[in-house]
């Protein structure tokens, strides 16, 4: 082939639609960077805390800050009241779940001499204790103060139980010789709570 044919080839292939075409970029895509999840905390205030002190079939202290501490609240009718819990997310070594039912609590009132109910779960097992009933423990102060939501208190109280909490099933009990916390509750509608079932069985 002539150095004219040659030139003429080169041209019509510079020309060509595939020639013209971009090419794909090689490189990667860059990764979006993963935001770390928000850390668990009680109360968007910073001053939620749950402690107490056990022996018995659980011997531990508990001192949980505000971070890291998950806590929930809410009315109850049957006897009325307040019911909380309080865990430790991520969870400890234990893995304990505290859920106290208080008996006569009325929004936004201040309560001294409380009767309080308290189960003990260790999660993750069958490992269940009680008092069932409100007659082992008593709130001797507590305290409320409204949050930025309406219906929404912090609820702060301190306690101790007389007699231990059985174990649901098997042997075993746990005394709770003195408990402090300052939780969140929602105070709902009557009519809303009557059709909440109870929560964690033994717990009323």
């Amino acid at each position: 082939m002539s150095s004219s044919a040659l030139c003429l080839a080169a041209a019509a292939a510079a020309a060509s639609p595939a020639a013209l075409a971009p090419q794909p970029d090689a490189s990667p895509a860059p990764v979006a960077p993963v935001s770390p999840a928000a850390p668990a905390s009680c109360l968007e205030s910073g001053d939620g805390y749950f402690r107490a002190r056990l022996a018995g079939a659980i011997e531990t202290n508990i001192d949980w800050p505000n971070s890291g501490t998950q806590c929930e609240g809410e009315s109850k009718n049957t006897p009325p009241g307040v019911r909380l819990s309080f865990q430790r997310v991520p969870s400890g070594a234990s893995n304990l779940l505290f859920v106290i039912g208080l008996s006569g609590v009325r929004e936004g009132r201040p309560g001294r001499e409380v009767r309080a109910n308290l189960t003990i779960i260790v999660q993750g097992t069958d490992r269940f204790f009680g008092t069932l009933g409100d007659s082992r423990c008593t709130v001797d102060s507590l305290s409320q103060r409204r949050l930025r939501s309406a219906k929404v208190y912090r609820v702060e109280a301190r306690g101790f139980c007389t007699q231990p909490a059985h174990a649901i099933r098997g042997d075993g009990a746990v005394l709770v010789s003195t408990f402090e916390f300052a939780g969140a509750v929602r105070y709902d509608p009557p009519e809303a709570n009557a059709e909440k079932p109870a929560k964690n069985g033994p717990v009323k």
